[in-house]
C-alpha cells in the first residue's frame, strides 16, 4: 500500500507536531508513506468565501502531487472532504476523479482501511472527544445525535485503545465549535459564543484535553482557552495515537 500524505497548509505553517505525529503513526503501522514536498494549499479558503473559480492552480497541483498512491490521507476532516467534493479540473476529470476516490481522513484511514484492532500507544490523561462537523456530517466519522439511528465514532473507537487515557462523557458531544473557516471572521461574537459553549461542556466534566481530527476547530477552541488563561490544554488525535 502506498500513501500519500497530504498535510493542510496551516498545520504545515503551525502546528508541524501533528504533521510529524501523523507520519509516525502510519509509519509505525506498517504503512508505506510519501510526502510530497511541493504540496500547498488544497484550495479551501477560496472556495469557502466564494472564489472556488480561482482555486484552478491549486487543483492542478494537487493533482500532479498525488496521483498514483493508493491513498491519500489527511490529518484533517475539513480539508479531505473539500478535496473530496471540490477538487476538479476543466476538461477531462478522471484524474481529479481519481484523487477524489483515495482521499482519507486519518481516523477514517485507520479504522476502515487499516482496521487498527489495538494500539500501543499511551495517554494518562482525561480526554473530551470533539467531533467536528466536516468529519461527521460530511465523512460519516460519526453518528449524529439527531438521527435515531446506531451510534458510531471512529475517532472514540480508535481512543478507547490508548492505554491509560480516560474519555470523558459530554452532554452535547456533536455541537459544532463555531469556528467555520471564515465564519469566525464573519461572525466573530457568535463564533467565539460557541466556542465558550464547547469548551464549557469539556471543562465540566474535567477534561485535561480536548482532542479532535481537525487542527483548525481545535486551534479556535485553543485560542478560547489561552484567553481564558484555563489549564485545559488541546492535542490532536494522531498526537494521542502516536504517543508512547
Amino acid at each position: 500500500m502506498k500513501v500519500g500524505l497530504f498535510i493542510p497548509c496551516y498545520v504545515d505553517q503551525f502546528y508541524p507536531k501533528v504533521a510529524i505525529a501523523t507520519l509516525e503513526l502510519l509509519e509505525r503501522l506498517g504503512i508505506d508513506v510519501y510526502y510530497p514536498v511541493n504540496q500547498t494549499c488544497c484550495g479551501q479558503p477560496m472556495a469557502n468565501a466564494g472564489f472556488e473559480h480561482l482555486s484552478d492552480k491549486n487543483n492542478k497541483l494537487f493533482i500532479h502531487n498525488f496521483t498514483g498512491f493508493d491513498y491519500i490521507v489527511s490529518p484533517s476532516g475539513s480539508c479531505s472532504l473539500h478535496i473530496k467534493d471540490h477538487l476538479h479540473t476543466r476538461g477531462d476529470d478522471s484524474a481529479a476523479a481519481a484523487i477524489r476516490s483515495r482521499v482519507m481522513e486519518l481516523t477514517e484511514f485507520l479504522t476502515d482501511v487499516v482496521q487498527v484492532r489495538s494500539l500501543t500507544s499511551r495517554f494518562h490523561f482525561k480526554v473530551g472527544l470533539h467531533q467536528s462537523c466536516h468529519g461527521q456530517r460530511g465523512l460519516a466519522i460519526a453518528q449524529m445525535s439527531e438521527l435515531v439511528a446506531k451510534p458510531f465514532s471512529k475517532s472514540e473507537s480508535l481512543l478507547k485503545m490508548v492505554g491509560g487515557l480516560e474519555l470523558i462523557s459530554l452532554d452535547r458531544k456533536d455541537e459544532c465549535c463555531g469556528f467555520g473557516g471564515t465564519f469566525c471572521i464573519s461572525e466573530e461574537a457568535v463564533s467565539v459564543k460557541m466556542g465558550k459553549d464547547r469548551i464549557a461542556d469539556h471543562i465540566q466534566h474535567d477534561a485535561d484535553f480536548i482532542t479532535g481530527s481537525d487542527m483548525s476547530c481545535l486551534m479556535h477552541l485553543d485560542g478560547i482557552l489561552r484567553r481564558q488563561k484555563s489549564k485545559v490544554r488541546v492535542v490532536h488525535i494522531a498526537e494521542i495515537l502516536n504517543a508512547q
